[in-house]
C-alpha cells in the first residue's frame, strides 16, 4: 500500500503533513470491509459529486478487472443460460458504498417533512449499523447536515472519517481520523481531495482484488 502513498506525496508535496492520516483512513475502512461493513459517504456541492466518485470507483473496477468468483458465476449460470453467461462475464466484485446525496425523493421529503439539516443523519440512522464506515466530506468541517450525519453515526458505532480543509472544524472532534488539507478556499481544497481520496481507493482496491485470477 506504501507505493500508492509515495506516489501520491511526490505527486502532491503539500499533502505530506497527511501521510499518516490517509494511512489511518485506509486501515479503517479496510478492516469494515474486511467484516462485512459498508462505505457511507456524505458531501455537500462539489463534495457531494465527490461522494458520487468515490462510489464509482469502488462499486466497479478502477484499474483491476474485479471479475466474479466462479462460484456465484454458476449459480447465474443456473438461473440463466444465456443471461446468466453475460453476467457471470461482464459483472464485477464491488466494495459496498453508498452515496446519501443521490437519494432525492427521501432528502426532499425528510426536508419538507422534518428538518433538511438532517436529511443524511436519516439515512446514517436507516443504512447504517456498527462496523460501518462514514466518510464525512466538508471543506469547513462545520456543516451542520455532516455533523448531525457525523453524531448518528458514532452513536451507532460506526467509525467516522473526515475530509476537510485547514483545521478540521467540528468535525474533528467527532472524527476517529480527520484529513485537513493545507488549504483555507474551498476550490483549492476540493482539488485536493480528489488525489486523496482516489489513493485511497486504488489502496482499497490493490488489496481486495490484486490476488484476483
Amino acid at each position: 500500500m506504501d507505493k500508492y502513498v509515495r506516489d501520491l506525496m511526490k505527486r502532491y508535496p503539500i499533502l505530506d503533513i497527511n501521510n499518516n492520516e490517509i494511512v489511518k483512513a485506509f486501515d479503517i475502512i479496510k478492516k469494515s470491509f474486511e467484516s462485512g461493513g459498508k462505505l457511507l459517504i456524505a458531501g455537500n456541492g462539489g463534495s457531494s459529486s465527490d461522494a458520487d466518485h468515490i462510489a464509482g470507483e469502488l462499486m466497479k473496477g478502477f484499474k483491476l478487472p474485479r471479475k466474479i468468483d466462479e462460484v456465484f458465476a454458476k449459480r447465474l449460470r443456473l438461473v440463466d443460460s444465456e443471461k446468466g453467461a453475460e453476467l457471470a462475464d461482464r459483472l464485477q466484485q464491488a466494495l459496498p458504498t453508498i452515496a446519501l446525496n443521490n437519494h432525492n425523493s427521501l432528502n426532499t421529503a425528510f426536508l419538507n417533512d422534518v428538518d433538511g439539516s438532517m436529511c443524511f443523519a436519516q439515512q446514517v440512522n436507516g443504512y447504517g449499523e456498527a462496523g460501518d464506515v462514514l466518510l464525512a466530506i466538508s471543506t469547513s468541517g462545520n456543516s451542520s447536515n455532516i455533523l448531525y450525519a457525523a453524531v448518528t453515526a458514532k452513536a451507532k458505532g460506526i467509525k467516522i472519517v473526515g475530509l476537510t480543509g485547514r483545521g478540521g472544524g467540528r468535525l474533528k472532534d467527532l472524527a476517529d481520523v480527520i484529513i485537513p488539507v493545507e488549504e483555507t478556499e474551498t476550490y483549492k481544497i476540493q482539488e485536493l481531495h480528489l488525489p486523496i481520496y482516489h489513493c485511497l481507493c486504488l489502496m482499497l482496491e490493490d488489496f481486495f482484488f490484486s490476488k484476483m485470477d
